[in-house]
């Protein structure tokens, strides 16, 4: 038999507190499987079901928050359920909005709920810390905790994580603790869907033997038709050989003094 404590205090005033996400979380997990309706009974309301084959108990302390040892110690004795088997929901100033991790045994971290639990039935159970974030001033930490969830996450973040936590409880009666945390954030983070690969560029072809002949005997003259008349006698110039040049000079002398050669 397992015992699940959801923490917070009583009453409607106090219903939408951050302080009090231990107790959504509880209501949501009788909800979902269908438990047993809501019982006073062990000074606080408890409700019965069943989870993969294990019985079940849910049970939201009405000492407030500062007392919840007394409600849970009252249950452990009265159906002999090991420490160990009981999981407690709660809140997390050290923990981003919408985290989540599970935690067995250690100590308290200053949540007053924690720390008569570990007072009245000691500190081996595991405690399932629901993110509600930190001020950022310790001086506003108690209105925060105390302050109710705005509209825009009690329908974002908050209505997902709760959701996830129920959905996936399964694994924490099994003993999967990992898988919980894994499967869970999973559903308040989904991963982003990968971005389609692009189509790489069709390779260029490569050359074949002929083609480099072609290239090379364009190089070697087939050129010059392309060029002006300038820069085409300029190249043939640049062709001739020395003695042709000397004989082109000597001609060009002769001319300029008007004698023959």
């Amino acid at each position: 038999m397992f015992l699940v404590v959801g923490l917070g205090n009583p009453g409607s005033g106090y219903a939408a507190n951050r302080h009090n996400i231990g107790f959504m979380a509880a209501d949501e997990l009788v909800r979902r499987y269908s438990f047993g309706p809501w019982r006073k009974k062990f000074q606080g309301q408890i409700s019965e079901g069943e989870l993969n084959g294990q019985k079940v108990l849910v049970l939201k302390p009405e000492t407030f928050m500062n007392l919840s040892g007394q409600s849970v110690g009252e249950v452990l004795r009265f159906y002999k359920i090991p420490v160990e088997n009981v999981i407690v929901l709660h809140d997390e100033l050290d923990l981003p909005p919408g985290k989540l991790r599970v935690k067995r045994g250690g100590g308290h971290g200053g949540h007053n709920g924690l720390r008569s639990i570990d007072a009245h039935c000691g500190k081996e159970y595991r405690r399932v810390r629901l993110g509600i974030g930190h001020p950022g001033d310790k001086s506003r930490v108690h209105g925060h905790v105390l302050g109710d969830f705005s509209k825009a996450e009690q329908d974002g973040w908050l209505m997902t994580l709760l959701d996830g936590v129920a959905a996936e409880f399964g694994r924490l009666v099994k003993g999967d603790d990992g898988g919980f945390m894994s499967k869970v954030s999973a559903i308040v983070n989904p991963p982003k869907p990968k971005a389609p690969k692009k189509d790489k560029p069709d390779a260029k072809p490569a050359k074949k033997d002929g083609d480099a002949d072609a290239c090379l005997q364009k190089r070697d003259g087939d050129g010059l038709d392309d060029l002006s008349g300038a820069a085409k006698v300029r190249v043939e110039r640049a062709d001739t050989p020395v003695s042709n040049a000397a004989s082109a000079m000597a001609e060009a002398l002769a001319k300029a003094f008007g004698k023959k050669k």
